[in-house]
């Protein structure tokens, strides 16, 4: 389902590009728009395991330093087919992870020193897995399809905003509040679909981590822990990476729903609580209290 979401809101911002292209007046000023945006991203895909490992300054963590997690990462990696990503280690006393790599041949997964401390081996395995399903699906690259088609919709608002201001006022059938309206609702209404993706893939990630590693309610638990220790040990970090973290870093943020780069933690508990059921988990785990 989650996929079919994916697919539909990368649509819909394609439809959106299209749209406000339109009503700029031609499809000249839109494929510049579009070009310009594709080359940045893909830049910014390529290179987006030097640039997101650089801005959080990770080291790279070797196998005599963390021999439990390699183990773990090798075995899970077993489990799902996949390669064995470098591993990094990030120094921050706030609790999370993330993965980064254009595809799984060039992948990387960072966890800080706050998290390796925080959680139990299990729930820490859990967590990997949920980093190494973003691998798997390929995140990486939805989201620089998502990031290319929004900066697009951001240039052309952008084109239009400067054609209003310096000579397109005699273009026939040209509708000034029209216009008006989508510099100003365009590049919001890309970031809102681009956010609601970026939602989906954590709830595919969490999907995929629990059957990876048969627990489900292990990355549950990781989960409480992990918001609970964002709000008591804010990790310092660029809110432009922030969609690569598995929980939101920042404690008393403001936007959410619609603007949130992730689904309410109580909602990815409850769909992790729901699939252990579905896999028949045992429902004599521990609790979560």
């Amino acid at each position: 389902m989650n996929q079919f979401k994916t697919l539909g809101l990368l649509a819909l911002l394609s439809g959106l590009l299209v749209t406000i292209g339109y009503t700029i007046g031609g499809s000249g000023g839109a494929l510049i728009g579009l070009i310009f945006a594709a080359a940045t991203n893909l830049f910014s895909w390529y290179s987006s395991d030097k640039i997101a490992l650089a801005a959080y300054k990770a080291q790279p963590l070797e196998q005599n330093q963390a021999p439990e997690i390699y183990a773990m990462l090798e075995r899970l990696c077993q489990r799902a087919d996949l390669p064995m990503p470098r591993l990094y280690v990030v120094p921050s006393n706030g609790a999370n992870a993330f993965a980064t790599g254009r595809d799984p041949q060039h992948a990387a997964v960072a966890v800080t020193q706050g998290i390796v401390r925080m959680l139990s081996p299990e729930e820490l395995e859990a967590v990997i897995a949920h980093e190494l399903s973003h691998i798997k699906n390929r995140d990486t690259l939805t989201q620089a399809v998502a990031a290319t088609v929004a900066g697009g919709i951001s240039y052309m608002a952008q084109v239009m905003q400067f054609g209003m201001m310096f000579g397109s006022r005699n273009r026939q059938g040209g509708n000034p509040l029209g216009a008006l309206a989508a510099i100003i609702l365009a590049p919001l209404a890309a970031s809102v679909i681009q956010m609601a993706i970026s939602r989906t893939r954590e709830f595919e990630a969490d999907a995929g981590a629990a059957r990876m590693t048969g627990n489900p309610r292990a990355l549950a638990s990781a989960l409480k822990r992990l918001e609970s220790g964002a709000r008591q040990t804010p990790m310092q970090a660029n809110p432009s990476f922030e969609p690569l973290l598995i929980i939101n870093p920042f404690s008393g943020q403001f936007l959410s729903g619609l603007f949130a780069t992730h689904p309410p933690t109580e909602a990815r508990i409850q769909n992790l609580l729901k699939l252990e059921q579905e896999l028949g988990a045992n429902s004599g785990l521990q609790s979560l209290g």
